[in-house]
């Protein structure tokens, strides 16, 4: 695990040197934030620094840093060096930067931002984008802790039914009513989670693959999952038709850099107390997600290349899988076990009853806790745009009801649909990056005219946006 622990160590690294250079570029001062300035008792809310962190982490962390890195294993060690190099250059960056700009402008949601410096044309359209992304955010959300919970009781409907309630509850409730008071407990959850699966790494200290094994090395990993001559992994085949290039960036996105990020870092800049609790808060927190997608990164590569997945299942499972291979419509491992198979079947092993509580919560909480959060963002980007006062219950209702309709018909559509799911987060993962390429110009254009280096976010708007247009100009030449 010399490559997992070497860029464990260089995220903490990332955090105390690069987000001190990224802090002294901002220069953040003892000028009053909007929570001190004008606070509304809803949205403006001052709230203590450990509470504001432990929100933020869960509002842009969600099962993104877990579900990301797991889909990951399909590029293998290569996912490490995504994780680090994105996290600390890019995405924590965008996220710090995105979050003092919103402090410094009132609160600012991000489509007023972005008009503010690419003009009123960008406004309109990042206004339709990013609402576009947060309605999508919560439909997409629901699907998967509606599925888990209806395999222990009830059905899927109902479960759609109990979620779209909160989701109608916790969005028009002041933010420290429901939000303040449940994030912080399952964030600590999720950091637990990953913690216990850190430490077991630790002690078990497996052989996994490496970055030096990158290319042909990786053939000798490949072979080793075999059954009577088929290939087990389906890594080259899918390689084949999805190359690292552009795919992995935006594959693994909630661990490295994540436009609906900026989304969420308004919400937290309305309750912050000071300037100088951002780098802990917003850098901070991205840096504690990119070591969660880490820790699950080196997990996944444990399951799917070195055989973890023989040690979790019981043995017929096992024999059931295996018999399975080989046939027209056999499924390979990565196909057969999705992302929360895996963290149920790794957290219950490893972990114990408690792994399997912090499993159910880091599969069902989260994503219903990041759908939340995206629909109170949008009701804030509306509000922002429309010169709405949020203060009035009966304005929050204006903008919310049209808004829940909207994410109704979507969820209809994806029960509907078979494959609606699936097309869904497809759109999703592209518009995530794309979000966060307009971010990282914002940002970049601000730094201009301030006259500081905008070259810390110069240089990953443009890569970026290579891997934004590259995920959809490759498909276009591909037979």
């Amino acid at each position: 695990m010399i490559s997992f622990l070497i860029s464990f160590a260089a995220l903490v690294l990332g955090y105390l040197i690069y987000g001190r250079v990224i802090e002294r570029i901002f220069g953040p001062d003892n000028r009053q934030t909007p929570a001190i300035a004008h606070p509304d008792g809803v949205d403006y809310i001052a709230m203590p620094t450990w509470k504001v962190f432990m929100i933020q982490f869960l509002n842009i962390a969600g099962t993104g840093p877990i579900f990301g890195a797991i889909m990951g294993a399909w590029f293998g060690p290569a996912s490490y060096l995504w994780i680090v190099l994105g996290c600390i250059f890019a995405g924590s960056v965008h996220d710090y930067l995105s979050g003092m700009m919103s402090l410094r402008h009132d609160g600012a949601g991000l489509p007023e931002l972005i008009g503010k410096y690419m003009g009123n044309v960008m406004r309109i359209i990042m206004l339709v984008f990013s609402m576009l992304l947060l309605l999508m955010v919560g439909a997409v959300f629901v699907y998967s802790p509606a599925s888990i919970l209806s395999g222990i009781v009830g059905s899927e409907k109902l479960w759609f039914v109990v979620i779209f309630i909160y989701y109608i509850i916790a969005t028009l409730l002041p933010i420290d009513k429901i939000i303040g008071k449940i994030y912080p407990i399952f964030a600590a959850a999720l950091i637990f989670m990953a913690l216990g699966l850190f430490i077991v790494l630790l002690t078990k200290m497996p052989t996994i693959p490496e970055v030096w094994h990158l290319g042909n090395g990786m053939d000798t990993w490949m072979t080793a999952q075999t059954h009577n001559g088929t290939d087990l992994l389906g890594v080259k085949e899918y390689l084949n038709r999805y190359t690292l290039f552009p795919a992995m960036f935006i594959t693994i996105a909630c661990g490295a850099i994540s436009g609906f990020h900026a989304t969420q870092s308004p919400l937290m800049a309305r309750c912050l107390k000071s300037e100088k609790l951002g780098r802990p808060v917003f850098y901070g927190s991205m840096i504690t997600e990119g070591m969660v997608a880490l820790v699950w990164a080196a997990v996944s590569s444990w399951f799917f290349y070195s055989g973890g997945w023989k040690e979790v299942l019981p043995p017929d499972a096992v024999n059931e899988f295996l018999a399975q291979v080989g046939n027209n419509d056999g499924k390979t491992l990565i196909q057969y076990f999705n992302a929360p198979a895996v963290v149920k079947l790794v957290c219950s092993s490893w972990l114990g009853v408690a792994g399997g509580i912090l499993a159910m919560l880091g599969v069902v909480a989260a994503p219903i806790t990041s759908g939340d959060t995206a629909l109170r963002s949008a009701r804030l980007i509306i509000a922002e745009f429309l010169k709405f006062d949020q203060k009035p219950i009966v304005k929050r209702l204006m903008i919310a009801v049209p808004m829940f309709a909207a994410v109704l018909l979507l969820l209809i559509w994806q029960l509907a649909n078979p494959n609606g799911f699936n097309v869904l987060w497809q759109y999703f993962g592209w518009s995530n990056q794309t979000l966060s390429v307009f971010t990282l110009w914002t940002i970049t254009i601000y730094l201009y005219k301030k006259k500081k280096c905008y070259w810390v976010t110069l240089i990953p708007a443009i890569f970026m946006t290579a891997v934004s247009l590259s995920f959809i100009i490759f498909p276009l030449f591909m037979f």
